[in-house]
């Protein structure tokens, strides 16, 4: 799961699989041209042949054409990505460097400039260069698809400038990491699981491994918890014969020498190496944080843009209005769906991994602190972030999420009456709160 999910994330990851297909087309097109024949009757009508000099000069400005469009390119998305850092956070341009529009865009000029050099290549006389008699190998078919390649290439142009300009835009920008907060919530708290807590089987009493008698897997770099991969943790767990708890989780910072998990069982010393690399292997420690498992993080994207918007270098409310309701979206499906057991069991009932989930509790609070350390002077900020409470309040199964907002209501109110608003705008928003605890309560 981790090198396709890394793989994915990589900017050149789409553009060098396009490479690799022309490269695999040009090979092709151009066999099929050398087989003679191979091309249908019906197709002589519809290829252009222009010789050896106009075919190498109609490669030559395709090829000339793509790489110069293709830096173009290149040089728009860095100035897109330079300004989105600077005005909504940098912890959203991987948002943009993982986006398919843009690395098909600059996959698609660079394939075709390579398919048209390839090509290119082919162009060349068979035998003595000085022999009047000497036979021209022209590949007509591939040049042809060569045209066709740039045609599309034009509107690929038009295609990625419209979609630049969109993907730059507020909602977009917060739309999309609404998105992936969702997805991280599916993957995390499955819809699939028991809705009602009388349909939730009762887990097994296990003695979690302790640290002062059975065996710690430590960290063997500095940096983050990018990713866990449960189900290899399970499989080395279930070959060993021993249940591992897991002591980090996706967006923690850990040490050399610090705990990544403890093992207990009868295989856990005996087997210590195996059982070490394999959990090395399954935690993926890196220096950066990712949108794949980390739901704060994810919170944490849409929580700074909402601050930025609020900053006095950037006074935008309305951009931090847009950022608090695509949180209440994201928040109220977290909370309303359960939280699922830390147990991992096998088809036997034996516990294998001990992996807590995050608390939608510390998340909630989270966001609600952030409206009121940073939005009390902006009533707009304010109101949206007493919707995000009814919404997220209401949607709550657990009643300590919904204690949480009613008490964090509190303190925004608070901090409302300090922030020197004028008396009808309080008087507003203490009517807005006192309905929605009235409602929760």
């Amino acid at each position: 799961m981790a090198a396709p999910v890394r793989l994915r994330q990589r900017f050149w990851f789409l553009p060098a699989l396009m490479c690799a297909g022309a490269v695999l087309l040009a090979e092709g097109l151009v066999a099929v041209d050398r087989a003679g024949g191979a091309v249908p009757p019906w197709a002589d009508a519809v290829l252009l042949r222009v010789g050896e000099s106009g075919s190498r000069e109609v490669l030559g400005a395709i090829a000339t054409a793509s790489l110069s469009v293709a830096g173009t390119t290149f040089s728009i998305t860095i100035a897109v990505l330079a300004l989105t850092s600077s005005a909504y956070g940098p912890r959203l341009v991987p948002n943009f460097m993982a986006d398919r529009g843009n690395q098909a865009a600059l996959g698609a000029y660079t394939a075709t400039f390579l398919y048209a050099l390839l090509v290119l290549r082919s162009v060349r006389v068979l035998g003595d260069p000085g022999d009047q008699q000497a036979e021209v190998f022209v590949p007509h078919l591939a040049v042809n698809v060569a045209v066709l390649l740039a045609v599309a290439d034009v509107a690929v142009l038009v295609w990625f400038i419209h979609h630049i300009s969109d993907s730059i835009q507020v909602w977009t920008l917060s739309g999309r990491v609404r998105e992936s907060l969702c997805d991280v919530v599916d993957s995390l708290y499955p819809e699939s699981l028991a809705a009602d807590p009388a349909d939730v089987p009762e887990e097994p009493r296990v003695r979690l491994p302790d640290p002062a008698t059975d065996l710690v897997v430590t960290a063997d770099r500095p940096g983050y918890v990018e990713l866990v991969e449960e189900d290899e943790v399970a499989r080395v767990a279930r070959r060993r014969d021993v249940l591992v708890a897991l002591r980090v989780s996706p967006g923690d910072h850990v040490l050399p020498s610090e705990p990544l998990a403890v093992v207990a069982g009868p295989g856990a010393r005996e087997h210590a190496d195996d059982v070490v690399a394999a959990v090395r292997g399954a935690v993926h420690v890196g220096d950066a944080r990712n949108a794949v498992q980390d739901v704060a993080f994810v919170v944490q994207q849409l929580v700074d843009m909402a601050v930025r918007a609020l900053s006095p270098s950037t006074n935008d409310p309305t951009t931090a209005v847009n950022a608090v309701d695509d949180l209440a979206a994201g928040l109220a499906l977290l909370v309303h769906r359960r939280l699922p057991s830390p147990l991992r069991l096998d088809d036997e009932g034996t516990p294998l991994v001990h992996a807590p989930r995050p608390e939608p509790v510390e998340l909630v609070r989270s966001v609600l602190q952030a409206v009121r350390w940073y939005g009390p002077t902006h009533p707009q900020v304010v109101r949206a972030g007493l919707r995000l409470a009814r919404r997220v309040g209401t949607a709550a199964r657990d009643p300590r999420v919904r204690a949480v907002v009613v008490d964090e209501v509190g303190l925004l109110l608070d901090a409302v009456r300090d922030a020197g608003l004028h008396p009808r705008d309080v008087a507003r928003l203490e009517a807005e709160a006192g309905d929605v605890r009235t409602l929760l309560r």
